[in-house]
């Protein structure tokens, strides 16, 4: 797992990616932010990734960071996870059941 990008959540909607990233910049060498936007409005979805350029930089901005408020809101930080295989975004399962049987049995 890559303990260099870190989740960062609960963010204020007028943040953009270099606003995130000059945030995190005092804590090291930041190699990427990038604010997660709804793909049809263009806006904040509320939380980000920033990714530093090693582990230390890292383990440093979570602690120094963590229930940091901003703009009032208290952010979530915390080791990015990978997006899991499948997931919620497969296919399959749910959907619409005809009920052939009209008397419920």
């Amino acid at each position: 797992m890559d303990k260099k990008k870190l989740y960062v959540g609960n963010l204020p909607w007028s943040l953009d990616d270099q606003a995130l990233k000059d945030m995190f910049a005092a804590m090291g060498e930041v190699t990427e932010a990038v604010v997660i936007k709804d793909k049809y409005t263009g806006r904040s979805k509320g939380f980000g990734f920033v990714t530093f350029a090693n582990e230390a930089d890292a383990e440093k901005a979570v602690a120094e960071m963590a229930e940091k408020e901003i703009e009032g809101r208290k952010i979530v930080i915390n080791v990015a996870k990978p997006r899991e295989e499948g997931g919620n975004r497969a296919g399959g399962g749910g959907g619409f059941r005809k009920n052939f049987n009209r008397r419920g049995f």
